[in-house]
């Protein structure tokens, strides 16, 4: 069996593309996520936060003062509308970017005027900041009314505070920072982790099975004088092992990224954060991440050695990225938690686990679970694999 295994695992050091997918990604893929992401969403909101509007107005006598600001405002340049009955039209075909529908109760004296609606017509399905930029322009002007009306009625400080304001909550979060970013971030690094997992068993494995068929090279290791059941399990650990091993260098590379970039930008709080998950919840990850690799390598095996060549396997090996992604999105979903029977589905049980170590919030109780559910699915699969590699159909079909 360890004859086999360093056999297949010399040639696996040999393929680059393998060893890529094993180390280069991991250690690359979370800098670029996090830089291609700043860089562009920072980019398009300098964009929509720079970029001339054209508007229209429909009842702009109400307002002259309004629409005076917003013409001398650099951000904004009035049109007409050819026929302000089809606002609609007008903002599609591009002419504007919004029309401001003003109503003929507009006025500063807010005890006279009652409440105002300015209706705002513009097309929200992108990142376009109309709303906000016009806001800010308004909210200026509904503050100064605001006080008018407050010295109309003669209204001390504390009484304008408790007329805008009759009744205010102030929550109090008994969660920590790191429950916090926890929560927030804690769904999204499973499904990475797995991904890059599977897909650094995959190559390996698609080679050691269907590679070897057509290589002609499988005929010649089955006349060896070895048990099938150690030419499988050899094949077995090389493959779990570089799963294991994409799987180490994700988190360590999650760890290492996580540190340096927060410092290198300055930001406090993700150094706050980085530094409050300690060593022994980075190891469990890894640690819980073996036997779903155990059980990415056994069942990436059995379709290997079932497909007859490598195209056939990799189109075999294709539809398991949905096994990864359903476990991991049911671990997202609101009330699914490491509790009960959750702690028994496997791989959702390891995603919510990764989930509540990085809040701090883990029942290490649980870990039997987890552990117990993967190795139970593992072995079987493992199992099942000697079976279907001593059945020569298989092996020569």
């Amino acid at each position: 069996m360890w004859l086999v295994f360093l056999k297949e695992l010399k040639e696996l050091v040999r393929d680059r593309k393998t060893l890529f997918f094993m180390i280069a990604l991991p250690i690359l893929v979370f800098p670029l996520i996090i830089g291609v992401v700043a860089y562009f969403s920072t980019k398009a909101v300098q964009e929509a936060e720079t970029k001339v509007l054209n508007f229209a107005v429909v009842g702009e006598q109400y307002a002259p003062s309004l629409v005076n600001q917003m013409k001398d405002s650099d951000n904004f340049n009035q049109v007409s509308l050819p026929d302000e009955d089809d606002v609609t039209t007008s903002i599609r075909s591009g002419l504007t970017d919004f029309v401001l529908v003003i109503p003929d109760n507009y006025g500063d004296d807010v005890l006279a005027t009652g409440q105002i609606t300015l209706k705002l017509y513009l097309n929200d399905a992108g990142l376009n900041l109309v709303q906000h930029r016009l806001q800010a322009m308004v909210n200026n002007i509904a503050k100064h009314n605001q006080q008018l009306a407050f010295v109309q009625l003669g209204l001390d400080e504390d009484q304008q505070t408790a007329l805008l304001e009759p009744i205010v909550i102030d929550k109090i979060d008994v969660a920590d920072k790191r429950e916090n970013w926890g929560e927030k971030i804690g769904g999204f690094v499973p499904y990475l982790i797995f991904m890059l997992c599977l897909q650094g068993a995959m190559i390996p494995a698609t080679d050691l099975g269907a590679g070897e068929k057509e290589r002609g090279t499988l005929e010649t290791l089955l006349i060896s004088p070895i048990a099938r059941y150690k030419l499988v399990m050899g094949k077995f650990f090389t493959i779990a092992l570089a799963g294991v091993t994409s799987a180490l260098v994700t988190v360590s590379s999650m760890a290492i990224w996580g540190i340096v970039l927060s410092q290198g930008m300055a930001i406090q709080l993700v150094a706050e954060f980085m530094s409050a998950i300690s060593g022994i919840d980075f190891a469990l990850i890894f640690l819980m991440l073996i036997p779903v690799v155990a059980i990415f390598a056994s069942l990436l095996l059995c379709l290997s050695i079932y497909a007859r060549s490598f195209k056939e396997a990799q189109g075999y090996m294709t539809p398991l990225v949905m096994l990864v992604i359903v476990p991991v999105i049911m671990a997202m979903l609101p009330g699914v938690e490491l509790k009960g029977g959750w702690a028994w589905v496997p791989l959702t049980n390891v995603a919510l686990a990764i989930k509540e170590l990085i809040k701090g919030t883990m029942d290490y109780g649980e870990l039997i679970a987890i552990f117990g559910s993967t190795a139970i699915i593992a072995t079987a699969l493992i199992s099942f694999c000697v079976y279907w590699f001593n059945k020569e159909k298989v092996l020569f079909r």
